[in-house]
């Protein structure tokens, strides 16, 4: 069981850049794989990045790599999500999920068996 709170969101021009914070209760944060995800209006939830239990693979939405970042602080029971390059098209609520091993497919929202609530992106134009 894990509970995860994002923070970190806001609205910026294209161009610019956030930091996105998930932040996890419980003392087992290191057992799980932790994703990122998005849905902006009208459209479904959508993969961005995952981060395996030590940090040792990462993986990425062709649309955000090279720009994004993830990265996690297991001391700290944080995952974080540097965003550079902002674009519009980034607009959306951004979502946190923990999933536990094993797993198939880090970009699969179906292996994510926890959520936090969610944090609005938007980025003007």
């Amino acid at each position: 069981q894990v509970q995860l709170v994002e923070s970190g969101g806001g609205l910026v021009q294209a161009g610019g850049s956030l930091r996105l914070s998930c932040a996890a209760s419980g003392r087992t944060f290191s057992s799980y794989l932790m994703g990122w995800f998005r849905r902006a209006p009208g459209k479904e939830r959508e993969f961005v990045a995952a981060i395996s239990r030590n940090g040792g693979n990462t993986y990425y939405a062709d649309s955000v790599k090279g720009r994004f970042t993830i990265t996690r602080d297991n001391a700290k029971n944080t995952v974080y999500l540097q965003m550079n390059s902002l674009k519009p098209e980034d607009t959306a609520v951004y979502y946190c999920g923990a999933a536990n091993y094993p797993y198939s497919d880090p970009r699969s929202t179906r292996e994510y068996a926890y959520w936090g609530q969610g944090t609005q992106v938007t980025v003007s134009s």
